[in-house]
């Protein structure tokens, strides 16, 4: 597929707790544009307070894509974004308006952007004999089947990486093919990103994570994950396996006080952080822009649109 140089998709990125849904929304009014979340879990009904979800207001105003569309217990990952936030951006193109990507998770964006591998959908009859086969003969036995048939995709991964071994065993099952050689056939975007991403002290973005927990507490967070469980939605999904979300249900277990689960928060939030940040660090295509403050977010929006 050529790529149409025309074409020019604003992508924004950064850590948690770095400002990007706030800015998002006057870049989209600026910009005549609507928002495409790349967040791995606002996709997801019922998840809100914890995932920093753009409020219902800030939806009605502009138009958001991938979120709130699916249910917890549903599958959801990086490929299927990056095919679906495709054809959305095609239809935003069509709309006449400007497609604007705003997330933190790494391997969505490079999905979306660098390309994703046409493998097949999932099957629910391979996936569950898989899953059967790990309970039955344990997470390590799949693992070494896996580094016979692809050692590639099994270099780095460890038994607790169940859900990518069982993705990695499900297409050599369904292809004959090892997964890591399909995916080095990327399908190219036919359109081009401009990346910029937001940059905050350490120190600063680390209080800023800090107080971002104080807050969704105190809206309500601990209701929203009991809610959660009334409405049937185990610990154990993939979804719910993520930070504050895995620590409120071990504190609401009983296996951990509120104290604890309020510093595991902040602290794994931090860390994950981190991890964001290593992973945007290696992509020289982000134009970085270093942040102090959120009131200098209007004048940062501004400044973005005139590269646009």
């Amino acid at each position: 597929m050529a790529v149409d140089v025309q074409r020019k998709v604003l992508v924004l990125v950064g850590p948690t707790a770095s400002g990007k849904s706030r800015l998002s929304i006057p870049l989209a009014s600026r910009l005549n544009g609507e928002i495409i979340s790349a967040d791995s879990r606002q996709i997801y009904r019922h998840m809100d307070i914890g995932t920093a979800k753009p409020s219902p207001g800030e939806r009605g105003k502009i138009r958001h894509y991938f979120v709130d569309e699916l249910d917890p217990a549903e599958h959801f990952d990086a490929g299927e974004f990056g095919r679906r936030g495709r054809g959305t951006i095609d239809e935003v193109f069509r709309k006449g308006k400007l497609p604007i990507v705003v997330g933190g998770s790494g391997l969505y964006i490079r999905a979306l952007v660098d390309g994703f591998f046409e493998g097949p959908s999932a099957d629910s009859g391979v996936r569950t004999e898989l899953f059967e086969r790990a309970r039955e003969d344990g997470n390590e036995s799949l693992l070494r089947e896996l580094e016979r048939v692809d050692p590639e995709a099994a270099r780095g991964m460890l038994p607790t990486n169940i859900r990518r071994i069982v993705r990695a065993l499900e297409v050599y099952t369904l292809t004959g093919a090892p997964m890591t050689s399909l995916q080095k056939s990327n399908v190219p975007a036919n359109f081009v990103p401009t990346i910029f991403g937001l940059r905050w002290k350490r120190d600063l973005l680390y209080r800023r994570i800090n107080e971002r927990v104080d807050k969704m507490l105190a809206d309500g967070f601990l209701e929203e994950v009991r809610r959660l469980q009334q409405l049937g939605y185990s610990p154990d999904l993939n979804a719910l396996q993520t930070v504050g979300y895995k620590e409120a249900f071990e504190h609401l277990g009983g296996r951990i006080s509120e104290d604890v689960m309020i510093e595991l928060m902040k602290r794994n939030s931090r860390r994950y952080a981190k991890r964001q940040m290593t992973w945007f660090r290696g992509d020289e295509r982000i134009v970085w822009i270093d942040v102090s403050d959120e009131s200098g977010f209007d004048e940062i929006a501004e400044s973005i649109a005139e590269q646009m």
